[in-house]
């Protein structure tokens, strides 16, 4: 039987063991350039060190005013390289493999002075109104997610997520709460998302994944569930998805349509049921801090990885502390093997 500490092999991807670092942004650049720094360093290496075997650096942006905030992690810029590669080569090092997620904040980007959608609707009554792009303007955007993944393979990852989830731009276009487009891509709602996908497949090697995150349900009200989802994850298997990130939510005011969970493993259901729909490895995320209840989401073949985002930001460690509580073997780094013993 699987478990949470068996390794794993997708493509040209081979993991220790089943444990995720998801992104999650850490607000941290110093100069508003998009530049990782010595935080993001000490916090990726850290995880890498703790037994970690995937790491996916934070949602990173295509363009300047496709950035959360001006704090956030850019790959517009050929100068943006060398710090990520840094990162990466320190936490190979230490055994861990890296991905990086390739994003554009759309209507949520809340520094940019006029920012850009699918269509001119605000995310909420305390957001600024969006300026829908302009078909031209989508293509655009296309090469501009194309150049930012090329960037990402000169650093050196081993994988490529592509964001789709939590209302930033893909999710945007697919949904039809936010795509009230007349255009070829308001006519079809995955096709600029499945174009960002085929430019990637171009600028990555054959044998690495390309990863996409999704929101598997909006809860809001007329927004889409698992059924659509499964649908449009179709679509973009089609275009080239490996490996399906299946998160919820995020795109606006939540409404009667119903609430994201608070228990444990709430979205793990939405995993299993992409997964088991289209037949593709899937990773799991959300308040999976529980070691016992991670491994039980392996062995049930709920999913195939597993991410822990909060308990890793509070341990680094986890991933050395949960194989000691399922009394797995790994190999701690020697300098540590007095606390494991």
């Amino acid at each position: 039987m699987e478990h949470l500490f068996s390794p794993y092999k997708f493509k040209g991807l081979e993991l220790k063991n089943r444990v995720v670092m998801p992104p999650m942004c850490q607000y941290s650049v110093e100069k508003k350039d998009g530049i990782a720094t010595d935080w993001h360093y000490i916090h990726y290496v850290s995880r890498a060190i703790g037994g970690t075997s995937f790491i996916i650096i934070e949602m990173t942006d295509v363009e300047p005013d496709g950035r959360i905030t001006d704090f956030d992690l850019g790959l517009w810029s050929d100068e943006q390289i060398a710090p990520l590669a840094r990162i990466v080569e320190a936490c190979h090092q230490h055994g861990a493999k890296v991905g990086i997620q390739i994003a554009h904040a759309g209507r949520k980007a809340e520094d940019a002075e006029v920012p850009v959608s699918a269509s001119a609707i605000p995310f909420d009554e305390n957001s600024k109104t969006p300026r829908a792009l302009s078909t031209d303007e989508v293509k655009e955007m296309v090469e501009k997610f194309r150049k930012a993944v090329e960037r990402a393979v000169k650093a050196g990852v081993d994988a490529i997520e592509i964001h789709g989830a939590h209302g930033y731009l893909i999710h945007q276009f697919h949904s039809p709460l936010t795509n009230k487009r007349e255009d070829e891509y308001g006519k079809d709602l995955t096709k600029f998302g499945r174009e960002v996908i085929e430019a990637a497949k171009k600028e990555i090697p054959e044998n690495m994944p390309l990863i996409m995150r999704i929101s598997a349900s909006e809860y809001v009200d007329g927004g889409y569930g698992i059924n659509e989802s499964i649908q449009f994850a179709k679509e973009y298997q089609n275009a080239g998805v490996d490996i399906f990130h299946i998160s919820s939510g995020g795109e606006g005011p939540i409404g009667a349509g119903g609430r994201p969970g608070t228990q444990a493993a709430y979205q793990v259901p939405l995993a299993r049921k992409i997964k088991e729909a289209l037949n593709v490895p899937v990773i799991a995320v959300g308040r999976l801090d529980d070691p016992i209840l991670a491994n039980a989401v392996i062995g049930n073949e709920e999913a195939d990885l597993v991410a822990v985002g909060r308990g890793m930001l509070r341990n680094p460690y986890w991933a050395l502390d949960a194989a000691a509580k399922l009394k797995k073997e790994i190999n701690e780094p020697k300098q540590y093997e007095r606390g494991f013993r």
